[in-house]
């Protein structure tokens, strides 16, 4: 019922997700994509049109938002530089809340709005786990900071497939913020990975990133073990064991 209320045809169902319900759909004779959830994602779905906009902003093939609200009421990505770490919102990573208080350093940044409220949220959730000292790791290493997608697994990237672009990259479900672009990097391993040529094409990284992606992709493990349970406390730890091994 909302769906025809709000104007929208034809819709069908989309799978793949695991937070919002999504649809492929008409809207004034325009196909779009939808996502539909509870009125207390709203936030969500702002912060998710926010980041939209800077992907675009940037350069990127990016969804263009056509609306949002509650019914009745690479390469050139990471070239875009910001003069602090953090954003100028919160947003989200999948459903969790992420911090994004504006911080000049790096390590600071990922030690305190990134890997520490998952860690007093796994607490909560009956998980306590000692991080000890992996951020050292990030104390001598001052990247620049980039405009980052934030979330960039395989499944939130794509291709287009007809028209003159196709074949063109496309990002959509952004978390983004400025900060190390090989945290980007790194979660593109993880889960899957991407297409070899993905990587030839985007370059060598500075020495220590093959370490410093298991400390950032620690960040998701974490995330994952709070949203979808204890599955992930293993990778989790042995995550830890690997950059312990590493000081």
């Amino acid at each position: 019922m909302i769906l025809k209320h709000l104007g929208i045809a034809d819709a069908q169902p989309v799978s793949g997700g695991c937070i919002h319900r999504c649809y492929r759909a008409s809207l004034k004779g325009r196909r779009v994509f939808l996502k539909v959830n509870d009125a207390r994602f709203a936030d969500a779905f702002a912060a998710e049109a926010d980041g939209l906009a800077a992907l675009r902003a940037a350069g990127c093939r990016a969804p263009e938002p056509v609306s949002h609200g509650a019914s009745g009421a690479e390469g050139a990505l990471h070239e875009r530089h910001g003069e602090s770490f953090g954003w100028a919102r919160d947003n989200y990573i999948g459903a969790a809340p992420q911090k994004n208080d504006r911080s000049a350093s790096w390590a600071e940044f990922w030690r305190e709005r990134r890997l520490g409220p998952q860690l007093a949220l796994a607490k909560r959730n009956g998980h306590v786990i000692d991080v000890a000292r992996v951020c050292d790791l990030l104390e001598k290493h001052n990247p620049a900071p980039s405009l980052l997608h934030g979330d960039l697994w395989r499944g939130n990237a794509g291709f287009l497939v007809a028209g003159e672009n196709a074949g063109a990259p496309v990002l959509f479900d952004p978390a983004v913020y400025y900060g190390d672009r090989e945290a980007d990097l790194a979660m593109t391993e993880l889960f899957g990975g991407f297409a070899p040529e993905f990587y030839s094409a985007y370059g060598p990284l500075p020495a220590g990133y093959e370490t410093r992606k298991h400390l950032y992709n620690l960040y998701h493990l974490l995330n994952h073990l709070n949203l979808f349970g204890g599955g992930y406390l293993a990778q989790v730890k042995s995550t830890l064991r690997l950059l312990a091994d590493s000081l």
